[in-house]
């Protein structure tokens, strides 16, 4: 009997793990995905997040663990999970001989919609990614934002309720990749569950709603991307200032500290908030000392990801 997917959860992970030979990609990671939410999955190279999706699509078995999508067994009911998921990577899967309107029409008969719904369902589809006016042409005609566009329609012909994206705005350019940003955020609006790894930190922050790192195969954190930052402290006030000397002898009741790439920078822990940032710059112009420019700076993921997986990058 397949194990029972938590309830509200769309993706269900425990313990799962995956050995090749002597080398252990996976060691024992939980993950739990509520309906219609993102979860964003980092992590370096090599630390096992396009493992963790190969498991989870059914083409990979794991060494021990267990995991429901959809409410199947990813291992008793590959079947039936294939049938409920998408899936997008970063490289888009279209034949670039047929047209826009091909590309899906075929994608739905091969999942065995009747032709025409098949065709009514790339209609629409074609209209929802802004591609109705290059339905007609090859997709080898259409830039890279395009093409990654038809791809992530491709994946949704079949109404799947779990949508796996597999570092999918990768070499795009800045605007194609907000489009396909606000396309993602449109579907999660209908309750689509989407488990997506990605190579860009402010990509998780904008769109996920919890975020799992993993790294060597474990997972080193997990949490909301502000419960995440607040793992690094507090908010940090920077106060630039003509010589540090004199500011960190008045500042020395808030645990100054100078940056040593920087001599005119100092920095305190924002503390009491607001108050703690009017009695810093009372305490300098106490002391006669001018405060050319403050600002307030909070951790970012980019921190947060170097500190966890020791400066790598995903």
């Amino acid at each position: 009997m397949a194990p029972a997917a938590r309830t509200g959860s769309a993706i269900h992970a425990e313990g799962l793990a995956k050995h090749f030979g002597e080398v252990e990609a996976l060691r024992g990671i939980d993950l739990d995905v509520p309906t219609g939410t993102v979860l964003g999955l980092l992590g370096p190279n090599g630390a096992g997040k396009t493992t963790a999706v190969r498991i989870l699509t059914t083409t990979l078995e794991p060494s021990r663990g267990r995991a429901t999508v959809a409410g199947f067994d990813v291992v008793a009911q590959p079947h039936q999970v294939r049938s409920s998921i998408g899936l997008a990577g970063q490289f888009a899967a279209v034949d670039e001989n047929l047209t826009g309107r091909e590309n899906l029409t075929l994608v739905g008969r091969l999942t065995h919609l009747p032709k025409a719904v098949a065709r009514e369902r790339a209609g629409t589809l074609l209209d929802r990614f802004h591609l109705t006016d290059a339905a007609d042409r090859p997709a080898r005609t259409y830039s890279g934002g395009m093409r990654r566009r038809l791809d992530l329609a491709a994946a949704l012909v079949h109404r799947p309720g779990v949508l796996f994206l597999d570092e999918p705005t990768t070499g795009l350019d800045p605007a194609s990749r907000q489009d396909l940003w606000d396309i993602i955020e449109e579907l999660v609006a209908d309750r689509t569950t989407v488990l997506l790894t990605t190579q860009y930190l402010e990509e998780a922050d904008r769109l996920a709603h919890r975020i799992v790192v993993i790294d060597q195969g474990a997972v080193a954190a997990e949490g909301t991307a502000s419960q995440l930052k607040g793992r690094l402290g507090e908010t940090t006030i920077e106060i630039r200032v003509e010589h540090t000397e004199p500011a960190l002898a008045a500042l020395d009741a808030f645990a100054p500290h100078t940056d040593p790439g920087d001599p005119h920078l100092v920095r305190l822990p924002m503390g009491n908030g607001p108050e703690t940032l009017r009695a810093a710059l009372n305490a300098l112009d106490a002391a006669g000392i001018y405060a050319r420019r403050v600002d307030l700076v909070e951790p970012t993921l980019d921190d947060v990801f170097l500190t966890l997986t020791g400066g790598a990058r995903s």
